[in-house]
């Protein structure tokens, strides 16, 4: 009976194999024009047959050649261009009066998102107002004669004139949307998910079945020039009938085998993962092939250039070129030598490495919304945009990454450079640390290194770093950075700040700790209540964190659990700011300590 149902399984797979040929003809790829973007699945052209793509994917072809988007509500858009690794299409928008469709727009009915959408408020004004950056005018009027402003929902109703002006709606867009006009922009799609399918070389496909929600399927792609026919079916049957003893055999053996042959492929996925993790060396050349000749820019530091890649897999890249002139090496050495243990999701992945002569670079993970600071320190306030509760999850996760780095590792790792510009965010702006050219390996049963000469950015250095006199270097002085770091993510400002008007303000974390010791009200860009909950809890934790000696700061994992708990456990530190001038032994009598006294170590090179 097995045997039947075997071979029944074989002779219905070839069938629909030969079958399946006018199914590959009806749904073959095309192009709308020559230098049009390549239609295949998810998309498919109103002509072909459902089963070809994707729900709502659909395309058409415009009389003059072009390759046209619908989207519900939110008219027709000229594709220019379909990346199908990343899963981005970008689009054109062309028209005289996009704004009379913002009132139906509304992108839940489809499958795409835009890449950098923003939340605008909408105001009905009686009378004309100056524009500026923070207030648009619409320019052409969609509800009635009046003109219509819109700005960001973000900011501040004190910050913009609108008076004689009242609230319509809010809407979430693109930023390039209420200005009308023409312009390019680019949206994602997240299912299906097709790339790890078609990397394998296979071909992705919708699954034929009466589900309300479709489902894919990865097969195996035909080997051009090798159509099966009706004469092929015949041979192939006649062939398995001839072994049929032979095959029934090999099933025998299959089947008393098949746990030992179990656990030879886990044994085989465990060891291709694990050469996975490791990262690959590069020559020189194979850089210049990543990088396009390094074309595409990403930003430039004192340690060299970043510049954006591709592997050979359609993976995006960022190769940081390090300076060949500057420097013995030592920074290239601690970074590649450290991150390759590294394995943490919050801890931006080392890819590979090129040590090609004096020529050096670092190839890592490709984080597309950059490094935090673009984001706490943007003159154009970007950092609202990301709201209380996210800034709360990126100090979490920086905090998992620091304690990782202190207590998940072999070895104690002490970053030594904890700071704005080196938290980096993914798509979803999940923070990964980064740049570990001046970490340090000590051992773990240990929790302090032995040093020559201070390390870090002025502005995050713990004092210990810059004097013996207040403790010795060790992971709280990560605790020191990240605390200093904490403080800027709620002040949207660096620490230290001359050109600000008010004097006491000039630093920040001391202006902080008499305000909240006061019970006054910070009022740092709060929305509501929830926010004032955050702001408070982010404010004394950061507090904690920069204590003036090591012994008074909290460890990694008690900051985790600080930030993960309730806002009203919290109680306020001590104040590390009249302590600067004191000396240790007054200090102690009036603190009482929340850690262990350090051991000192020697450092392990």
């Amino acid at each position: 009976m097995g045997i039947s149902l075997f071979f029944f399984f074989l002779f219905m797979r070839l069938f629909a194999e030969i079958n399946g040929g006018s199914q590959d003809d009806e749904c073959k790829a095309s192009r709308c024009s020559h230098h049009g973007p390549l239609i295949r699945f998810p998309f498919r052209l109103k002509h072909q047959p459902e089963h070809c793509g994707y729900p709502k994917f659909e395309l058409s072809c415009s009389e003059e050649k072009r390759t046209i988007l619908e989207l519900p509500y939110s008219g027709k858009l000229w594709v220019k261009e379909i990346n199908y690794a990343s899963q981005e299409i970008g689009v054109h928008h062309s028209d005289d009066c996009l704004q009379r469709q913002i009132l139906n727009f509304n992108l839940s009915a489809s499958p795409f998102t835009y890449e950098y959408a923003y939340d605008f408020s909408f105001f009905n004004c009686s009378e004309s107002k100056a524009e500026s950056f923070w207030l648009i005018s619409i320019p052409c009027s969609f509800l009635s004669s009046n003109p219509v402003y819109a700005t960001w929902s973000s900011r501040s109703l004190a910050e913009v004139n609108l008076s004689s002006c009242w609230k319509i709606f809010n809407a979430t867009l693109p930023e390039n949307y209420i200005y009308g006009g023409e312009y390019d922009t680019f949206m994602n799609w997240s299912k299906p998910m097709c790339g790890k399918c078609e990397a394998k070389g296979n071909k992705c496909q919708r699954k034929k079945n009466n589900s309300t929600e479709p489902e894919i399927e990865c097969i195996d792609k035909p080997a051009k020039g090798a159509p099966m026919d009706k004469m092929v079916l015949t041979e192939a049957i006649l062939g398995f009938l001839h072994f049929t003893f032979g095959i029934f055999i090999i099933f025998i053996v299959y089947c008393s085998n098949k746990l030992k042959r179990e656990h030879r492929i886990n044994i085989q996925k465990f060891l291709e993962d694990y050469r996975a993790l490791k990262p690959s060396r590069y020559s020189y050349a194979d850089i210049k092939k990543i990088t396009n000749n390094f074309k595409d820019k990403l930003g430039q530091g004192g340690y060299g250039t970043v510049y954006k890649g591709k592997l050979s897999n359609e993976v995006f890249v960022a190769v940081k070129i390090l300076d060949d002139f500057k420097g013995n090496g030592e920074d290239f050495i601690n970074e590649v030598g450290t991150m390759s243990t590294i394995h943490h999701v919050n801890v931006v992945r080392l890819l590979g490495f090129c040590a090609d002569g004096y020529k050096r670079a670092l190839i890592y993970e490709f984080l597309p919304n950059e490094s935090l600071d673009k984001f706490i320190f943007s003159a154009f306030g970007n950092n609202y945009s990301l709201g209380w509760h996210k800034l709360q999850d990126i100090a979490i996760g920086i905090a998992k990454g620091i304690e990782y780095l202190h207590q998940g590792c072999d070895q104690r790792i002490l970053h030594l450079d904890i700071k704005p510009h080196n938290i980096l965010l993914d798509h979803n702006f999940n923070p990964k640390i980064s740049d570990f050219g001046l970490a340090k390996l000590c051992s773990k049963e240990q929790s302090a290194v032995s040093m020559t000469a201070a390390r870090g950015t002025m502005g995050y250095i713990a004092p210990e770093m810059l004097s013996r006199n207040f403790g010795n270097v060790s992971s709280k002085s990560d605790v020191y950075s990240f605390g200093m770091l904490l403080i800027e993510m709620v002040g949207g400002r660096k620490n230290i700040d001359a050109t600000v008007e008010n004097i006491s303000q000039a630093y920040f974390p001391e202006w902080l700790y008499n305000h909240l010791d006061q019970e006054q009200e910070v009022h740092i860009r709060i929305e509501d209540e929830s926010d004032i909950k955050i702001t408070k809890k982010l404010s004394i934790i950061g507090l904690w964190c920069i204590q003036w000696y090591p012994i008074d700061r909290p460890s990694m994992k008690i900051v985790v659990g600080m930030l993960e708990g309730e806002e009203g456990n919290l109680v306020m530190p001590p104040n590390p700011f009249t302590s600067m001038g004191q000396t240790r032994t007054s200090v102690r009598r009036r603190k009482t300590s929340i850690q262990p006294e350090l051991t000192v170590i020697s450092e392990i090179e």
